[in-house]
């Protein structure tokens, strides 16, 4: 049986390391997927994830994005520090035999704002973002808004939205989904309706099974689009 352990990925052009948590499946690798959490404790969910990405066939990889910061600190991680990151667990699934275009990035929260930015400018198979805040205005200064950067896609993005998130307007939302679908790659928005925030944790309020169908187009996004 699989088994999660820890590791350091090496960052590009230093001596340091960003520290991940990761988890192979027990058979051939598929690809990998580079899992972007605003967790500075890694938490059963997100435990729970890693392994649902090995039982899948991927070599899930986790970054601890925070390994820079104080404890205490409430600091958000994007502009170089996560490109950084994101490069170091990058390479860490290069150098497990996986394909670059066999490589996605999954994230969630901010973090799903920091994976659609990391598909605008790196060479990742396919993205999916869950409730990514910083629509229309950037999350920090950091950041560009997502409408700006979306049109610059360059990998398959798929965005999961709650439709009665309080902090993330539909009509936010529906630019968006007209501002990826200007890129020249595969895109998909999708918001469930009686979700106040993330579809993949809750099922809606009307009956249907948001979180199950949010779980699977996960699973099925990155079945499609990394090979």
């Amino acid at each position: 049986m699989s088994v999660i352990f820890e590791d350091l990925a090496v960052l590009r052009g230093s001596a340091g390391g960003v520290p991940v948590t990761a988890i192979e499946p027990d058979g051939h690798a598929r690809g990998g997927i580079v899992v972007l959490h605003e967790s500075r404790e890694f938490t059963s969910s997100l435990l729970a994830l890693l392994r649902s990405l090995a039982a899948e066939g991927w070599i899930a990889v986790a970054p601890q994005l925070f390994h820079r910061e104080p404890a205490d600190s409430d600091a958000e991680v994007f502009g170089d520090n996560l490109f950084a990151d994101f490069d170091g667990a990058f390479d860490w699934l290069i150098g497990r035999g996986v394909f670059a275009d066999c490589i996605g990035v999954l994230g969630f929260d901010d973090a799903g704002t920091a994976a659609l930015l990391v598909a605008t400018n790196r060479p990742v198979g396919a993205a999916v973002s869950v409730a990514a805040r910083g629509i229309v205005d950037p999350i920090n200064d950091d950041a560009p808004s997502l409408l700006d950067a979306a049109p610059r896609l360059q990998a398959p993005w798929l965005g999961l939205y709650g439709a009665d998130d309080p902090e993330i307007p539909t009509e936010h939302v529906e630019l968006l989904r007209d501002a990826v679908a200007k890129a020249d790659v595969a895109t998909n928005v999708v918001s469930y309706d009686g979700v106040g925030h993330r579809a993949d944790e809750t099922a809606s309020s009307d009956g249907a099974d948001a979180l199950v169908d949010a779980q699977t187009r996960i699973f099925d996004w990155f079945d499609s689009n990394l090979r």
